[in-house]
């Protein structure tokens, strides 16, 4: 059930806006372009206009302005079981006295005149790549919750769309099975080849699953990237602070050109950095480094020095979390390292790995340069490492 070009779609939204009753902006200016057959992850917090992106795709919203393109048509007007979509949504959305074979079969049998023994072999064929080919008898409430979601995601596998829209479908399950859905979401698309946007709250889904995402703030579009480059080169202080656990670090600091200033530290940085910085407001500044990009116990010059407040065992790695003057910092280390709580520590930031954000508009001064800097943005390192962290403490 290989999906052909003719079947699958690229997706484009030109200036898309959604207003509920006249005032309430739950997505604004909306711009992107979906390649044919990727798989694209929605993140954002609660109330980011992520839900509402993807039912404006599939026509349970009107779009109050702008346009949705399906391949080179225009959705506007066009009725939701003419899109080319199937939907798998967070409650599954199952009949209840319905076996599995007919929950499956019951949108080819209302929106298509296919003949019955061609419903069936797809039924059949899909539950066999779903492995519930023995529960097609069953009813929901027979199954277990992953069960029940391969139904979901089989009844929309049968219909051979263009395009799988999927809204937080794997947040009712437990952690261990949740990690085991996601590693078979991403073969099924892969082997279908279809064009899916998928839409959860979890930044770690959005990292390991993702060949782009989109990162949405009260419906506005922050950034639109591979994973990599959303970890290791955010576009501004909003990403930084939502991707990655634990979060960023962020350090108020003010610039004399070749030193940043902030309380309890001095930090020289490169020529290059402050060459980019040049004209930039010196005394509205955050200093960014990621967890994992601080040298724990560093020796030397340029360092800061902090206190040991709570030390959080995590398996292969421990979070230690420390007081800079008052502003907490976190490091990852190894599993060995478990220092005392009151100890006093050094630490030591590479100029490679920090981000310098504008205080006022949040932006990330120094993307441009990391993206032309070797070993810098182009590093994915970071983002595996975060994904397969988390993996870990969900399935624990």
């Amino acid at each position: 059930m290989v999906n052909t070009d003719e079947t699958t779609a690229a997706v484009s939204f030109d200036d898309v806006r959604k207003v509920y009753n006249d005032y309430f902006v739950a997505v604004d200016e909306f711009n992107a372009h979906i390649e044919d057959g990727e798989f694209i992850t929605v993140v954002g917090p609660s109330g980011s206009g992520k839900s509402t992106l993807l039912r404006m795709i599939a026509g349970l919203e009107t779009i109050t302005a702008g346009d949705i393109r399906i391949g080179d048509e225009s959705i506007a007007g066009v009725e939701p079981q003419d899109r080319g979509i199937a939907m798998v949504f967070q409650n599954y959305a199952l009949y209840p006295h319905m076996s599995v074979e007919k929950n499956m079969a019951y949108g080819l049998r209302l929106t298509t005149d296919l003949a019955d023994d061609e419903i069936e072999r797809r039924v059949r064929e899909t539950a066999d790549m779903m492995g519930i080919e023995d529960e097609l008898d069953s009813k929901p409430s027979e199954l277990s919750g992953g069960q029940q979601q391969r139904v979901a995601t089989g009844r929309a596998i049968v219909r051979d769309p263009k395009i799988f829209l999927m809204d937080e479908p794997l947040s009712n399950l437990d952690a261990k099975l949740k990690v085991h859905m996601r590693t078979e979401l991403q073969r099924l698309q892969e082997e279908l080849g279809t064009t899916t946007i998928y839409v959860t709250h979890d930044q770690h889904e959005a990292l390991t699953m993702s060949d782009r995402i989109i990162v949405l703030d009260e419906g506005e579009l922050q950034q639109f990237a591979p994973p990599d480059e959303v970890y290791n080169n955010p576009a501004n202080r909003f990403v930084a602070d939502f991707i990655g656990s634990p979060a960023m670090n962020f350090f108020e600091v003010a610039s004399n050109g070749s030193t940043l200033v902030g309380d309890g530290f001095e930090y020289d940085i490169p020529a290059r950095i402050a060459d980019e910085l040049d004209g930039s407001a010196g005394d509205d500044l955050e200093l960014g480094i990621r967890p994992e990009d601080i040298d724990y116990d560093a020796t030397g010059t340029n360092t800061v020095q902090a206190t040991v407040e709570v030390v959080e065992v995590a398996g292969s790695d421990n979070f230690v979390y420390l007081d800079i003057e008052g502003t907490e910092c976190r490091v990852r280390v190894p599993g060995d390292v478990k220092p005392a709580v009151g100890e006093q520590v050094t630490l030591a930031f590479d100029p490679a790995d920090i981000h310098l954000f504008d205080e006022r508009s949040g932006e990330n001064l120094l993307a441009d340069l990391r993206t032309t800097e070797p070993g810098t943005a182009e590093a994915d390192t970071g983002a595996d490492a975060a994904a397969a962290e988390q993996e870990t403490e969900e399935v624990a």
